[in-house]
C-alpha cells in the first residue's frame, strides 16, 4: 500500500539533521562536485597530483559501481534512497537509459538543493526525474512501483536496516534488483562501535552507525529478497580515499582514521545486492 503524501516520517538525527542541512557537507571542497561519497579511485593514478576532476570521477564511478551492479537499467525506473544532491540520479539519466529516477531523500534542505541543481534537468526531462521526500524506513510509494533501488553511501545513516529491507521488498517490483554502497565493520565483534567512536568523529556523534555488513545482507534475505550478497571494494575506496584526505588533513588527525580502521580490519567498504524473486 502507497504511503500518504501527509505521511510523517521518522525523525531525523541530530547529527544527520545538522551535518546534511545548516552544516551542508556538499560545501565541504573534501567532496568536489556535489557528490558526497568516499571515491572508487581504480584507474586513477594515486602517485599523481590529485584535482577536483580526479576527485569528481572518484564519486561517479562509485555510482557506477552501484548502477551497473543493479543493471542493465535501459528503459526502467530507478529509485535512489538517500539521493542527496541529486547528482547521481542525473548521471544514471545521462548514461544508463532509465525510463525514469526517483530521488528519494528525509532531508527536506538536501531536496531543496537538489531541485536548484537540476532545475533545468528537471525541465528538460519532464516526467523521467522527480525528487520526493521519504525515509528509507518509511517510503512514500506503492507497492512494486520500481523496477531497481539503489543506495550510495547512505545506508551507514539508516537507523533501522530490517525496515529498509522490508521497504525495499515492497517497492521493487518481481524480479528488481538491489545495490547499495556503504561502509559497515566487518564482523558483529561488540566492541567494534566502541572502538570506531574512539577512532572516528563521525561514529561518536552517532552521524554514522557500526553495524557489520551481515546484518544487512541477513536483513534482505528476512525481508523476502534473494541472493543478498556483499562484496567487498575496500582496496579501490580507502587508498584513494586517504590519498585524497591528506591534501587537507595530516596523518593522525580523525579524518585520516578510516584508512586507520580499513587497515585494522575493524571496517571496509561494500557493494550488497540483492533480489527480488520473480513470481511463481
Amino acid at each position: 500500500m502507497a504511503h500518504g503524501a501527509q505521511e510523517s516520517y521518522p525523525a531525523m538525527r541530530p547529527a544527520v539533521e545538522e551535518t546534511y542541512g545548516p552544516a551542508d557537507l556538499s560545501r565541504e571542497s573534501v567532496f568536489a562536485g556535489g557528490f558526497i561519497n568516499f571515491g572508487y579511485w581504480k584507474g586513477i593514478d594515486l602517485a599523481a597530483p590529485l584535482g577536483q576532476p580526479e576527485r569528481i570521477r572518484s564519486q561517479q564511478d562509485l555510482y557506477r559501481q552501484v548502477l551497473e551492479a543493479a543493471g542493465p537499467l535501459a528503459g526502467l525506473r530507478v529509485l535512489e534512497v538517500g539521493c542527496g544532491l541529486g547528482m547521481g540520479c542525473a548521471l544514471a539519466l545521462g548514461e544508463y537509459g532509465p525510463a525514469g529516477v526517483t530521488g528519494m531523500d528525509i532531508h527536506p534542505q538536501q531536496l531543496e538543493r537538489a531541485r536548484d541543481a537540476h532545475a533545468g534537468l528537471l525541465r528538460a526531462e519532464p516526467g523521467r526525474l522527480r525528487f520526493v521526500r521519504g525515509a528509507a524506513e518509511r517510503m512514500p510509494f506503492g507497492g512494486g512501483e520500481f523496477d531497481a533501488v539503489v543506495s550510495v553511501e547512505a545506508a551507514q545513516h539508516f537507523p533501522d536496516l530490517a525496515a529498509f529491507a522490508a521497504e525495499t521488498a515492497r517497492v521493487l517490483r518481481p524480479g528488481g534488483r538491489l545495490a547499495v554502497a556503504s561502509f559497515f565493520t566487518v564482523d558483529d565483534a561488540p566492541d567494534r562501535p566502541g572502538e570506531l567512536a574512539g577512532l572516528l568523529h563521525t561514529f561518536e556523534t552517532g552521524l554514522d552507525i557500526a553495524r557489520p555488513v551481515a546484518e544487512l545482507t541477513d536483513a534482505l534475505g528476512a525481508a523476502g529478497l534473494a541472493d543478498a550478497r556483499a562484496r567487498s571494494i575496500g582496496p579501490a575506496v580507502w587508498p584513494g580515499w586517504d590519498t585524497w584526505l591528506a591534501r587537507l588533513w595530516a596523518p593522525g588527525t580523525w579524518p585520516r582514521n578510516f584508512f586507520r580502521a580499513y587497515d585494522r580490519r575493524l571496517i571496509d567498504y561494500y557493494v550488497v545486492t540483492a533480489t527480488r524473486p520473480p513470481r511463481g
